[in-house]
């Protein structure tokens, strides 16, 4: 039976003087969209599990300031960001992990030039070394034998070069990993990138991520990986507009590993 979910902020373990092991990020999306926030969950219910020492910031978190960096205002980026890092760095986080690509390349790559330096892991590379060290069994067979693919997302993949440790996540399920016609360097955005998510399309023929829909459609996938809450989004969209919603699947690596081994 699984263990009762509490995770602690960090505002609570300092008042304890305790420091955690890892720093989940939340995002925004995480935080505060119904479908990622599944993804908050199910992350959180892996670390739970396995003992993992780890809090949030809550209510401390801010946006990262991807967005506004992406649109155009670096000002306000700019002062995003210098909030996150003197609240991160109050608290002396050192190591960071988050379910989002986006968090992810901002917090990795474009913080240490305001002072922010930490190691900063997405959630897919922390899982991958989790099972590497022993600490996560991927143990049920929920998937056994289904034919899955997996969507590079344009931060984790092209922006980091980050290919392998999701595949490897997927190889743990024993699962037919089919790869879609354009991956890994060639892969496709979703769409939602560089702020595209919140601004309408500009003029064009077809939707991108309606491109990408038909894409995973040919691969004749029954379950689409993904690892970032845009391309979730963007992609369930895509089989809402191709009236496959029921048929495809859209899940990111944790819930995977939480439905399969039944936590």
């Amino acid at each position: 039976m699984s263990k009762p979910l509490t995770i602690p902020t960090m505002a609570m373990l300092a008042a304890e003087e305790r420091q955690p092991e890892i720093l989940f990020w939340v995002g925004c999306a995480g935080s505060f969209d119904a479908r990622a926030q599944k993804v908050t969950i199910a992350f959180s219910k892996i670390l739970h599990e396995l003992g993992i020492d780890f809090a949030i910031l809550g209510n401390e978190e801010m946006c990262t300031g991807d967005p506004a960096r992406r649109a155009g205002n670096e000002f306000l980026f700019q002062m995003m960001a210098l909030q996150n890092i003197t609240t991160m760095n109050m608290y002396g986080v050192k190591k960071i992990v988050t379910a989002c690509p986006h968090c992810f390349n901002t917090l990795k790559n474009e913080y240490p030039v305001l002072g922010g330096h930490y190691e900063v892991l997405h959630h897919s590379q922390f899982l991958q070394g989790l099972i590497n060290e022993g600490r996560l069994k991927i143990q049920g067979g929920s998937f056994k034998g289904r034919r899955i693919t997996y969507h590079d997302s344009c931060y984790l993949g092209r922006a980091n070069g980050i290919y392998e440790a999701p595949r490897e996540i997927l190889a743990q399920l024993d699962t037919e990993l089919v790869e879609l016609k354009r991956c890994r360097t060639n892969g496709l955005c979703c769409g939602a990138g560089g702020a595209q998510m919140f601004k309408e399309d500009e003029p064009g023929q077809k939707r991108i991520n309606i491109e990408r829909a038909e894409e995973i459609l040919d691969a004749q996938a029954s379950i689409v990986a993904a690892n970032c809450p845009f391309c979730i989004t963007m992609l369930s969209d895509g089989m809402k507009a191709k009236d496959k919603q029921d048929e495809v699947m859209i899940y990111d690596l944790s819930e995977l590993i939480v439905n399969n081994n039944k936590w």
